[in-house]
């Protein structure tokens, strides 16, 4: 996908303001994550591994999935991304 310094990018996650996933929702997202991940195995679309690390990161940091979908928004700076959302921009100078 792209190259990403995870480190910088937890740290941005952690100051966002949000409502981390219970137990309950983390168990579910990441059978739902390993699902997807499966998918794309499936069709020829496997995952490098900073995209694994990237999505791992962030199942870590248990955020919610519609809050993921804006970050890698922001992250590759497409025109739906939300300018307010606190997220450098991939390739972007910090």
């Amino acid at each position: 996908m792209m190259s990403i310094d995870l480190d910088a990018l937890r740290n941005e996650i952690r100051a966002l303001d949000f409502v981390r996933g219970g137990p309950a929702e983390d168990a579910m997202w990441r059978e739902d994550d390993e699902d997807a991940r499966a998918n794309l195995v499936i069709e020829g679309m496997a995952l490098t591994p900073e995209d694994d690390a990237l999505f791992d990161m962030m199942r870590d940091e248990r955020v919610p999935p519609t809050l993921a979908t804006a970050i890698l928004l922001k992250l590759l700076s497409h025109p739906d991304a939300d300018p307010a959302l606190a997220i450098t921009p991939a390739g972007a100078s910090c």
